[in-house]
């Protein structure tokens, strides 16, 4: 009899879970059937949809997904595999909130930059000793949000570009 082996679990986190994290988690499960793709938010104000600036932007891409409500991270989330960040201070609030998964904790630049081509999924992500690692100034996707349809769309290009990488870095 075969072994039923489940998918690794990525969430992707941003502030509001309206926007960058948004856009990550519906770019990274159109794109990879091998991992499930979950978003979340440091401080969310519960089930609001994307923005619609948002929402242009990902049409850009041919993708949407109408159903996304937002939501907070917090317990039901510490099982996840890895936690994609979207900037530093997300990574504090992780280390400071829930240190318990700070070592699958990282901001998406960083994986890009940092995660090796060699070995499982979990080795990995255990190799980069993300609860230890210093933060940096960096990491920062920018936030969008009080910006116009034009820094959306820069934001989305450039989720888009970091999410192929990261792609390309997975097993």
């Amino acid at each position: 009899m075969e072994e039923k082996v489940e998918k690794p679990v990525i969430c992707f986190l941003c502030t509001g879970n309206a926007a960058r994290s948004v856009m990550a988690r519906i770019m990274f499960e159109k794109r990879v059937s091998k991992y499930i793709a979950v978003g979340a938010g440091t401080l969310v104000l519960e089930g609001h949809p994307m923005s619609q600036r948002t929402r242009k932007a990902l049409e850009r891409f041919g993708i949407s997904d109408p159903t996304h409500r937002s939501t907070q991270f917090g317990q039901k989330h510490v099982g996840v595999d890895l936690i994609v960040a979207m900037e530093p201070s997300h990574i504090e609030w992780i280390r400071k909130n829930f240190p318990e998964v700070a070592q699958r904790a990282a901001t998406l630049p960083r994986l890009v930059r940092d995660l090796t081509e060699e070995g499982s999924f979990t080795e990995r992500i255990k190799k980069l000793d993300l609860a230890e690692v210093d933060i940096e100034g960096w990491e920062e996707v920018v936030d969008p949000a009080s910006g116009d349809q034009e820094e959306f769309d820069k934001c989305a290009n450039e989720i888009d570009r970091l999410i192929n990488e990261l792609i390309n870095r997975l097993p």
